[in-house]
């Protein structure tokens, strides 16, 4: 016996992919995306409302290990100037460890939403720029750990005297160590617009090493706003990083010129304004072979006259 196969429409990919959904299908799905990506980041607030005392531990930690953060029992010990701030410090640092933790679902529901619209070449750069991105980010992140022990210890020493004992505000300190978190995760990703860059064609590689002196001065002028600590550490190491960054980014991009051949065009060494070589040829020109007169055409023979349709066909056609 012979089941009926039952033939599968095309998926919401292929429709949206083709153009064949409406705009209300297009504002649904929206819909449907976003309140799945909101359901993710409930789930992981709920997670980092568990996570969120022991990540204000470790933030505290570049503070806590200076010498002169501690007291004489040995305790490092914070204020806070309102009753409800630690409170809402807790949701605050909840609410981040949310978002880290649902990044792959709410990323994957916008690039769900998002894909249908691209090429399939760009598809595949926004795969590798998105498994860039969140290393980048992460290296980012623990560049700024570190500069901040070393800018608060930088601190301590000038601005600290013998009879003086600091004590920092809870909420003050961990959003200065947040926000020199986000800083330097967002600016680590700055090679990926350098790759971006030279991926479409607007800049070569050649091109994007000849800037090196004024991306090297654009970095140390950007470490030296962007760094909350007036200590040139972090500036330094800030510039330094973001230097070493640019020209890994110029050598994945020569490579990448290579593969596809550029730099060999016909005009390539010539400059915009330079007047292309002629060649003068002395050869001498010659007359050519001698083309005889065509022949007449002959007059055309009488066309016969059609027979009728009752003579041309028989009884069988």
């Amino acid at each position: 016996m012979a089941f009926a196969l039952r033939k599968r429409g095309p998926s919401t990919f292929e429709r949206a992919a083709d153009g064949s959904m409406t705009l209300i299908e297009h504002v649904r799905e929206l819909r449907n995306r976003l309140f799945r990506a909101s359901l993710g980041i409930v789930v992981g607030f709920g997670l980092g409302i568990w996570l969120a005392g022991p990540v204000l531990h470790l933030l505290q930690q570049p503070y806590c290990d200076l010498p002169k953060a501690r007291l004489a029992n040995g305790t490092c010990n914070f204020v806070q100037l309102g009753p409800a701030d630690l409170f809402l410090l807790q949701l605050k640092v909840a609410l981040w460890v949310g978002l880290i933790v649902a990044a792959p679902i709410w990323l994957y529901q916008l690039w769900a939403f998002i894909a249908p619209g691209l090429h399939r070449h760009e598809r595949r750069y926004a795969y590798v720029f998105t498994a860039l991105a969140a290393p980048l980010f992460a290296a980012g992140a623990v560049l700024a750990y570190f500069v901040t022990s070393k800018g608060l210890e930088f601190l301590l020493n000038v601005s600290g005297g013998g009879d003086i004992t600091t004590t920092l505000d809870i909420t003050r300190y961990i959003s200065f160590i947040t926000n020199l978190i986000l800083l330097f995760g967002v600016a680590f990703e700055f090679p990926l617009l350098v790759l971006m860059l030279n991926f479409v064609g607007i800049a070569s590689a050649k091109r994007l090493l000849s800037w090196w002196r004024v991306a090297i001065f654009v970095f140390f002028a950007f470490s030296a706003v962007v760094t909350p600590t007036p200590d040139p550490f972090g500036m330094t190491a800030l510039a330094l990083c973001l230097s070493a960054l640019y020209f890994a980014a110029v050598g994945v991009a020569f490579i990448n010129d290579k593969r596809r051949g550029r730099g060999k065009e016909v005009y390539a060494g010539i400059d915009d304004d330079e007047v292309s070589p002629l060649e003068f040829d002395a050869d001498p020109v010659v007359a050519g072979q001698r083309v005889d007169a065509a022949e007449p055409i002959g007059v055309p023979e009488p066309i016969a006259k059609p027979t009728p349709i009752e003579r041309r066909y028989d009884d069988m056609t």
